[in-house]
């Protein structure tokens, strides 16, 4: 299904390429079509030559605080940018929590795991030493033993490419393109 979705990209892309040099008159959303055909090669925006103009353009336009271009024709449609700068491995959810540092992105496991014994507390006086490094930590009985259990947390992974669109293609599905 992907490389038909890429295909249909190609394909679109080339049509549109065409269609905006021989149309005297280009519509006003050709400019953000282009940027997304082009965001949506998997070689990346600039491969072919045809996309180093409005991939260029497009920088110039978000570096000068101007918003992401549209795009919507028939059977192709863009969502409205979205940013998400940080994701986590697999088996851990991204979670947003208060702490010092005011709102902070964590990676939380989705599994419970045996942990060191001192994140839980040994007794009503002390207080465990979580240090935010593990969530609800707890003695669990495995057998004739106690163990320490909890949900170990991390640091989110960054994007070095934080925005996107959603591109969908109907008949074909969906794509998230990240710039």
């Amino acid at each position: 299904m992907k490389s038909l979705l890429i295909g249909m990209v190609f394909a679109t892309a080339g049509g549109s390429f065409i269609y905006s040099i021989s149309e005297s008159h280009a519509r006003a959303d050709d400019w953000g079509c282009q940027v997304i055909l082009c965001l949506s090669n998997p070689g990346g925006a600039t491969q072919y030559s045809e996309c180093r103009p409005p991939i260029d353009r497009l920088w110039e336009e978000l570096a000068e605080g101007h918003s992401f271009p549209a795009c919507s024709g028939v059977g192709f449609r863009a969502s409205q940018p979205g940013y998400d700068p940080y994701y986590c491995n697999d088996g851990y959810n991204l979670t947003t929590r208060y702490g010092d540092r005011g709102q902070e992105a964590t990676c939380v496991s989705t599994t419970l795991q045996k942990v060191n014994d001192r994140f839980c507390s040994s007794d009503k006086d002390s207080a465990p030493d979580n240090s935010g490094l593990v969530i609800s930590a707890r003695w669990r009985r495995d057998g004739r033993h106690l163990e320490c259990v909890a949900y170990p947390t991390l640091q989110p992974n960054r994007r070095s490419q934080p925005h996107y669109v959603d591109v969908t293609i109907d008949g074909v599905g969906s794509q998230r393109v990240w710039y």
